[in-house]
Parts: structure tokens; C-alpha cells; sequence
């Protein structure tokens, strides 16, 4: 990660720097929105996600 300039979010046990708030938000997003849709793009499913 370091190698391509992406900082890690996830520490160690106990540390504040939890990700339950995204992982929430795409299983939300997995379920009620996205799920058993068939997109012919990346750019269409970006715009029915996004737009």
C-alpha cells in the first residue's frame, strides 16, 4: 500500500480507526440499490449508484 501512496485505515484491536461505518454503507448500497442489477458499464453502474 505504502508502495502506491495509499495510507492503511484498519489498526490494530481496540484501535479507533474502524471501518464498520463503509462496510455498512456498501452493504447497504449491495442490498438496496445494486444488487441484482446487470450493468452493460462500469460508467452506468457508476451513474445509477451516483447520479
Amino acid at each position: 500500500m505504502a508502495d502506491n501512496g495509499v495510507t492503511c485505515s484498519m489498526g490494530r484491536s481496540g484501535n479507533g480507526w474502524d471501518n464498520a461505518a463503509m462496510e455498512s454503507f456498501f452493504s447497504s448500497l449491495k442490498t438496496e440499490r445494486i444488487g441484482k442489477k446487470v450493468y452493460r458499464s462500469r460508467a452506468q453502474a457508476k451513474a445509477d449508484a451516483f447520479g
